[in-house]
């Protein structure tokens, strides 16, 4: 017993010491291994998964969309007058005063200029008076006679009726009773006078008088019987009374005066009245021509627009010339230039021109104004293409908006036509295409973070972006850029430019 305890107790340690050494090390090769395996983990970590996830980084990808796009066509134009013409005078003249100046804007119906028409205020007064004077006469036509001419006319008629009835009763009893008186002096003075020769012949024979005084004797007793044969026939005359023809030419009178009565009492015929009426025509038109070249003096433009050009000054001998007339011939011969506002000309590809309608929102831009977009419309489509080096085109004329009519004549600008709309359709940026030898495509990436190339059928392009016709369903996250030290192929062309208004990039299946 005694023996034995001293064993037992010298033992018991000795297991103790054992054990413990045994989890010792046991926990040593746990605490290596778990060293091991976090630094192993660690390790990987930092090699294959951070240059995986670097790698990752580097790659930009972009998921597959569907969107609306723009329809838009463009193409060049320049900027051209709707309108331009020549203004010129009715008439040749002088230019009297112009009162705009080249770049000034005019409203249609604005007076540019004044010709000279001091001749015309002449012709002026001369028609005016022509036409009081034919108007007068129409309304003197109009109110017939006046009831003093009506009464003249009758007072002549009644003297022409006395005279005529004095004509057919003959003679009064008195009147020959008085021819017969004078018949009976002249008689007593010829028997006088026959007395006074005779005595005087004896004298002169006797020689008592001269011949002179017998000679005047003579004259006397011839004379008083010359009025003897006078008397005797006016007392014939009294005794016969008038004879027909001067009763016929009395009664004559006396018809001519009952008519012209007549007329002065029933007034002017209608055909006289329309006759002046006709007149006071005339004279209105000769009076309005003259009115009318005086205001065409007023120059005034034909239609809303600029003053392109000034041809003439105060002072200059001008004529009339057309809107299609030569810059050299105008220059000696009109005023001046003027166009309307202006509208843009465009060149449309005949591939187009069938989504081209008129209406259609339009943007425009120009090299002169980068930063300035103008709104327009479609005004018109020509009826007719036209060919220019082997190139088909068709023109349209866009209105468009400039306040500050900063578009000038002949300007060449770009013209954006809104074309409609491409309805939720899958659309991939035009830079992520490429072309292979087995097609053009994209990098699609893979679950295991590489990436294959998907073939695809394109469609129209609309800015940065491409419509995948086929090829894609729809969830894929497509290659953008690769990284930086990654393997260039050599077949793979990226960024593919696309061709027109909406054309595919080339080298689609």
């Amino acid at each position: 017993m005694t023996l034995n305890s001293p064993q037992q107790i010298t033992l018991k340690p000795f297991k103790e010491s054992l054990i413990k050494g045994k989890l010792t090390k046991w926990l040593m090769g746990l605490l290596i291994f778990t060293s091991l395996t976090g630094g192993g983990y660690l390790f990987y970590r930092q090699t294959v998964i951070s240059s995986t996830q670097e790698a990752r980084s580097k790659m930009q990808t972009i998921p597959v969309e569907r969107e609306t796009l723009p329809i838009t066509i463009s193409a060049n134009g320049t900027v051209e007058a709707k309108q331009s013409t020549n203004v010129s005078p009715k008439s040749s003249g002088q230019l009297k005063k112009l009162l705009v100046d080249e770049g000034d804007s005019v409203k249609a119906g604005q007076i540019l200029a004044y010709m000279d028409d001091s001749n015309l205020q002449g012709q002026l007064i001369q028609a005016q008076g022509s036409l009081a004077a034919a108007q007068a006469n129409l309304q003197k036509a109009i109110a017939g006679n006046r009831p003093q001419d009506i009464a003249a006319s009758q007072a002549q008629l009644e003297q022409a009726q006395a005279t005529l009835e004095k004509a057919e009763a003959g003679n009064r009893s008195q009147d020959i009773a008085q021819a017969d008186a004078r018949l009976k002096i002249a008689l007593a003075s010829l028997t006088k006078a026959e007395d006074d020769l005779s005595r005087n012949q004896q004298l002169y024979n006797a020689g008592a008088i001269s011949l002179q005084t017998l000679n005047q004797k003579r004259a006397d007793r011839d004379s008083a019987k010359a009025s003897v044969n006078e008397t005797q026939q006016a007392l014939a005359l009294q005794k016969a009374g008038s004879r027909k023809e001067d009763i016929e030419q009395l009664k004559a009178a006396v018809k001519e005066k009952q008519q012209a009565l007549a007329l002065l009492k029933a007034g002017n015929r209608q055909e006289d009245i329309d006759a002046a009426r006709a007149q006071v025509v005339q004279q209105q038109g000769s009076l309005k021509t003259i009115q009318t070249q005086i205001q065409d003096t007023a120059i005034r433009a034909p239609f809303s627009g600029i003053v392109t050009s000034k041809y003439s000054d105060p002072g200059d001998f001008v004529t009339p010339t057309t809107s299609g007339s030569s810059v050299s011939g105008s220059t000696s011969s009109s005023i001046l230039s003027l166009a309307s506002t202006y509208q843009v000309v465009a060149n449309i590809a005949e591939t187009d021109i069938s989504k081209i309608k008129v209406g259609q929102s339009v943007s425009i831009t120009a090299d002169a104004y980068p930063d300035k977009t103008f709104k327009g419309k479609v005004a018109q489509v020509a009826a007719q293409a036209t060919v220019a080096t082997n190139v088909t085109s068709v023109k349209v004329k866009v209105d468009f908006t400039d306040p500050e009519t900063l578009l000038l004549p002949s300007m060449n600008v770009d013209a954006k036509f809104d074309a409609g709309e491409l309805n939720n359709v899958l659309v991939v940026p035009t830079v992520a295409i490429a072309r292979q030898s087995n097609g053009t495509g994209v990098q699609v990436l893979t679950e295991n973070g590489s990436t294959r190339f998907v073939p695809i059928k394109t469609g129209a392009t609309v800015n940065n972006k491409t419509v995948v016709q086929s090829g894609l369903e729809g969830n894929e996250n497509i290659l953008v850029s690769a990284p930086s030290n990654s393997k260039k192929n050599s077949n793979t062309n990226r960024g593919v430019s696309p061709g027109g208004m909406g054309g595919p990039p080339p080298g689609g299946p």
